[in-house]
C-alpha cells in the first residue's frame, strides 16, 4: 500500500488546491490537496513538510499542523492509504514550481470548492474552513 500525504494550507476562510495535470496517470484532471509520497524512513509529517516545499515552495512549520483525515483507495498493489493534514503556518507564498504535476493552483472558499479527486474530503475541508478564520 502506497501512503500518500497532503496537506490544506488554510488562511483567511480560504484553502489552496492544486488542478493535477490532464497527464497525470493517477486522478488526472481534477482538483486536489497539494502532497505526495511518503519516501521509505520518512515520518508523514516529514514527507508533508517535503511535499509542499517540492511542489509550492514553501516551508511549512510541521507543529502547525494537525491531522484531518485519512482515507483508502484503490485495490492491490495500486492502493493508497492517503493522510490529510491542515497546516496553518508556513513561510513562502505559495507558487506552481511543479507544472509537470499540476497546471494551476488557486485558492477557494467553501462554497467556491470544485469537486475534488478525493470526494469525501470536500465536506472535512469546508468544516476546517468555516471554523479557522486565520
Amino acid at each position: 500500500m502506497h501512503e500518500v500525504v497532503a496537506g490544506a494550507l488554510v488562511r483567511e476562510g480560504r484553502v489552496l488546491l492544486v488542478h493535477r495535470s490532464p497527464y497525470r496517470r493517477a486522478y488526472p484532471d481534477v482538483w486536489d490537496l497539494p502532497g505526495g509520497h511518503v519516501e521509505p524512513g520518512e515520518s508523514k509529517l516529514t514527507a508533508l513538510a517535503r511535499e509542499m516545499q517540492e511542489e509550492l515552495g514553501v516551508a511549512i512549520a510541521t507543529d502547525s499542523a494537525s491531522h484531518l483525515c485519512r482515507l483508502e483507495a484503490g485495490r492491490g498493489a495500486d492502493s493508497v492509504r492517503f493522510s490529510a493534514w491542515l497546516v496553518v503556518d508556513w513561510q513562502g507564498a505559495p507558487t506552481n514550481i511543479a507544472p509537470e504535476e499540476h497546471d494551476e493552483i488557486r485558492w477557494f472558499r467553501p462554497a467556491e470548492l470544485p469537486p475534488l479527486a478525493h470526494g469525501s474530503l470536500g465536506p472535512v475541508l469546508v468544516d476546517v474552513i468555516r471554523s479557522r478564520r486565520t
